[in-house]
């Protein structure tokens, strides 16, 4: 009989402290929905002490999102357990999620204290975590590197003050799977109590493993995988989600297990954590990158042509990709068009069906030939956004080798429009120097990007820009067949953002 495996989603939480990614609540709540629709057991939704902006977001998903359980995390200490608790209290299955430190060179450098004092902090903690949830995680933090003996120790007394959870994790991804695996059933072995909670693994990727450390783990009695979309996640990320759970269901003859993730919803889930946190897939990432059923190659033609499985051990529906590619353009109908995102994943309520349809007509009339990759991007781009406190009316750009750039923009403030001009080093540029000044919103461009959304000399670009204000980060996105519009579209989202976490758009 195959055993049950609980994925548990750290996205939100780990996922969130990858380097440069910044999510507001409206963008939470939309990745919490997401992750409730692939039906992962346990989503991480923060860390409530870390900030308002975190604890509000923790509550506003344990508020709305229903089926999985909702966690909440917590260093071991009683301010942080009691912010956790109040966050995630109103949830359908709340979490409190606590943790410390187990190895030696974290007591000593970091914590300062004693194995004694840790193993009386951890049962406080639990006990105090206890006190308002039934569901209590306990994760010893770096305990691939700790002593054996002591964890055996520190595992024991949280089960016994009411853990129902035993997280062990590789946190700075130094494990190998061999060792990895033997730790997990060393710990089952050695703990008595261990059968009687879930025990869950969260393995990081510093050295390439992290994947295969979750796997080893589940071959010796692990129940719990911790992992985040993509990979994301402190320094080198998390676990991968798409990549354990299709490694468990593709190689069941191999590890015997069952799960709850309806895979389906996998790319959809991907793409839409790729462009809120403004971190690109890699074409060649396992699963879910651009390349992972593409074949070029004459001969991988040849043999997936002839049969598929000769080159693909998983299908692309299995994720929610379609294998076949419907072209769409200006004569296409609303019900063409409709059917065609409901086979993408989309499930649009008719206002929402409107808007997109409308923006894939006026697409229709730049593009001869509209690909799912057009479709995806416009559908997401709409939407994603938060309601729009500053709106660009127009914009006009002057540049050349033998010029100054300059720029003219309009946007409309609630209900008031303002024209600016600047210039710039090249036309974009000078559009965000308009856009600045037009917005009074003083800010720095740490980061831009741009990529190309499908082939061919009317493909749509995407612009991702990271701009910091007051010493936060935030991601704008902009969509347009001109890379000029895309820029000032995704500069002006970036902004509006700005002014929501300054609390005007509540």
């Amino acid at each position: 009989m195959a055993s049950k495996i609980e994925i548990f989603d750290t996205t939100l939480r780990d996922g969130e402290q990858s380097p440069g990614v910044s999510l507001n609540s409206y963008e939470k709540l939309e990745i919490a929905k997401q992750l409730a629709k692939l039906q992962v057991d346990v989503i991480e939704a923060g860390f409530p002490i870390a900030s308002n902006g975190d604890f509000n977001a923790v509550k506003t998903i344990a508020e709305n999102v229903k089926g999985p359980v909702i966690a909440g995390l917590a260093r071991a200490n009683f301010k942080d357990i009691d912010r956790a608790a109040e966050a995630v209290k109103a949830a359908e299955r709340p979490r409190i999620h606590t943790f410390i430190a187990s190895s030696p060179i974290h007591m000593k450098y970091k914590l300062k204290m004693t194995p004694e004092q840790v193993l009386e902090a951890a049962v406080e903690a639990v006990k105090r975590a206890k006190s308002y949830v039934e569901d209590v995680e306990f994760s010893a933090e770096d305990a691939s590197r700790s002593e054996v003996e002591f964890l055996c120790k520190l595992f024991s007394a949280a089960i016994n003050a009411g853990a129902t959870v035993i997280n062990i994790p590789d946190t700075v991804g130094y494990a190998t799977p061999e060792e990895f695996g033997s730790l997990v059933k060393t710990l089952r072995e050695r703990v008595p109590e261990m059968d009687k909670v879930k025990i869950s693994v969260h393995c990081h990727n510093d050295l390439g493993m992290a994947v295969a450390n979750s796997l080893a783990a589940v071959q010796n009695g692990a129940t719990q995988i911790e992992c985040a979309v993509n990979g994301l996640g402190e320094r080198a990320g998390n676990a991968a989600l798409e990549e354990v759970v299709m490694a468990l269901v593709t190689r069941k003859d191999l590890y015997n297990v069952d799960l709850n993730i309806d895979t389906k919803h996998i790319y959809r889930t991907s793409k839409l954590v790729s462009t809120l946190s403004g971190i690109y897939v890699q074409p060649n990432k396992a699963i879910v990158g651009a390349n992972a059923f593409a074949h070029e190659s004459g001969i991988h033609q040849h043999g997936v042509l002839s049969e598929k499985s000769t080159y693909e051990i998983m299908t692309p529906e299995s994720i929610g990709l379609s294998s076949n590619r419907l072209v769409l353009g200006k004569l296409s109908g609303r019900h063409a068009f409709a059917q065609r995102l409901k086979k993408m994943g989309y499930e649009l309520d008719d206002e929402e069906l409107n808007k997109a349809f409308e923006r894939f007509k006026d697409l229709a009339d730049k593009k001869k030939e509209i690909t799912d990759k057009d479709i995806e991007a416009l559908v997401e781009d709409q939407v994603l956004k938060i309601p729009q406190l500053i709106v660009l009316e127009y914009f006009q750009t002057s540049s050349g080798n033998q010029t100054i750039s300059t720029a003219t923009v309009k946007v409309k403030i609630g209900e008031k429009s303002v024209e600016e001009a600047s210039t710039g080093d090249g036309p974009i540029d000078a559009t965000y120097r308009a856009l600045e000044r037009a917005c009074n919103i003083d800010c720095k461009l740490v980061d831009y990007s741009i990529k190309s959304v499908s082939g061919g000399k009317d493909a749509m670009g995407e612009v991702i820009v990271k701009i910091e204000k007051d010493g936060k980060l935030f991601t704008g996105r902009g969509l347009s067949t001109d890379i000029i519009e895309a820029s000032a579209l995704a500069y002006t989202n970036a902004l509006n953002k700005t002014l929501w976490n300054n609390g005007n758009g509540r």
